[in-house]
């Protein structure tokens, strides 16, 4: 865990949330890990983002 920053998702939720939806297994399996990758890039840059304003804020 790094405080402050996201790592990844909890990819058996992730599958279960797939099959629950109708996602094929191989589908899901092949797609998530890339899906995942360019959200935590994005998240972890809003979040610095966020955190260079508010240290802007007096």
């Amino acid at each position: 865990m790094l405080p402050g920053a996201v790592i990844g998702w909890d990819m058996t939720a992730a599958l279960s949330l797939a099959e629950a939806l109708g996602v094929p297994p191989i589908a899901a399996a092949e797609l998530l890990p890339v899906i995942e990758a360019a959200m935590v890039t994005k998240m972890n840059e809003q979040m610095a983002e966020t955190d260079r304003g508010s240290a802007l804020t007096p």
